[in-house]
């Protein structure tokens, strides 16, 4: 199926009532890093290009990418193609997850922002890496499409979550409205988004605090003034003992259901690659 089938696919879901999962043809792209750049102080944004990116599916803000890495002796392993996903088989091939940032089908480009942080496979790499170094990138296996017809969204996360927020906010119509909260260390971290006028954007300011902990993330969301009777779209990405009590917010305050909410845990302090759940 071409990508003008599965663009049709997902306009048949906006036009609906309620989110939902659409998967795509996973494929495997051997790609080339083409520049870096700084975002804000937290993020670095690599632009990779490749003539495999002409097969590349991506349509809305929520979807992930796996970059494949040498295992700790150098050897690279590469999932196996099979059919329109992929086979990963065992020992599985060293990966990270990352949200898609923005990609262009016109120029095959593809960006993907990397939070900066000491110590991370990912991250060390990203650092480091020069132009001209190739690297495979696996997905995205599908997206969450969310129609654009909600009377709010809310959409809120720490810089892990910043990316896809960031998408969301230039994906939405002008004349949506709700509220985006992220969290970061500083307003040195803080970046421009492309909010529509009816959003409410709050940067919660963790200060000295290790990421995922504390509790000003939780209290900013809770007391904002969040109307009853309309039609809400909740997003939630992060740390994911952050995100465990506010699960039960939004299903019991907010009274939102789970057509109208995605709650992700990207990643979980203490454990590598954790497998994000919804």
């Amino acid at each position: 199926m071409d990508r003008a089938a599965y663009a049709d696919n997902i306009a048949e879901v906006l036009s609906g009532a309620h989110g939902a999962k659409v998967g795509y043809p996973i494929g495997l792209c051997d790609v080339e890093v083409i520049r870096t750049e700084q975002v804000g102080a937290g993020l670095l944004r690599i632009t990779f290009g490749g003539a495999d990116l002409a097969g590349f599916h991506s349509y809305v803000p929520d979807e992930h990418v796996r970059l494949i890495f040498p295992d700790e002796n150098g050897e690279l392993r590469l999932p196996r193609k099979d059919g329109l996903s992929l086979e990963w088989g065992a020992p599985r091939p060293v990966s990270r997850e990352y949200t898609v940032r923005r990609f262009s089908a016109e120029d095959r480009e593809l960006d993907i922002d990397f939070v900066v942080h000491p110590g991370g496979l990912a991250s060390d790499w990203a650092v480091n890496v020069q132009p001209g170094t190739r690297i495979h990138i696996a997905g995205p296996p599908g997206g969450e499409v969310v129609p654009r017809t909600y009377d709010r969204y809310l959409l809120a996360g720490d810089i892990t979550a910043l990316p896809a927020i960031a998408r969301w906010l230039e994906w939405l119509p002008r004349e949506s409205a709700g509220w985006a909260v992220i969290e970061v260390r500083g307003p040195e971290e803080e970046i421009p988004l492309g909010a529509p006028a009816g959003f409410e954007v709050h940067w919660v300011h963790r200060g000295d605090a290790a990421p995922g902990t504390g509790d000003t993330f939780e209290k900013t969301l809770r007391g904002l003034d969040v109307p009853a009777g309309q039609r809400l779209y909740v997003w939630l990405a992060g740390e994911a003992g952050v995100l465990k009590p506010l699960r039960k917010w939004v299903s019991t305050d907010l009274q939102v259901g789970p057509k109208d909410r995605l709650i992700a845990g990207y990643w979980k302090r203490g454990i590598a690659d954790y497998d994000r759940d919804e």
